[in-house]
């Protein structure tokens, strides 16, 4: 499953700026509606377009590995009994 940082990268960015970075200014600095945006934080392996990955990455001024992980998904893993 794909998780998103974009939670630890709002801190980051707070952090580094040293003032309060909020979900809103995101959304009106990328044109990705709320909606989206708090579906990528909350929502388990919410899949989204290739074009919001790349206008976060310019926002957060990261690469796509900084947005987002890999995180194996245990619910559906194969036992090891299975193998």
């Amino acid at each position: 499953m794909i998780r998103f940082r974009i939670q630890e990268l709002l801190a980051e960015k707070r952090f580094r700026e040293g003032r309060r970075v909020t979900m809103q200014e995101v959304c009106e600095a990328t044109g990705i509606s709320r909606v989206t945006l708090s579906k990528m934080v909350n929502t388990r392996g919410y899949g989204t377009l290739t074009d919001h990955l790349d206008r976060l990455c310019r926002y957060f001024e990261c690469s796509l590995s900084d947005l987002a992980e890999y995180v194996p998904d245990t619910e559906t893993s194969p036992s090891k009994t299975d193998q």
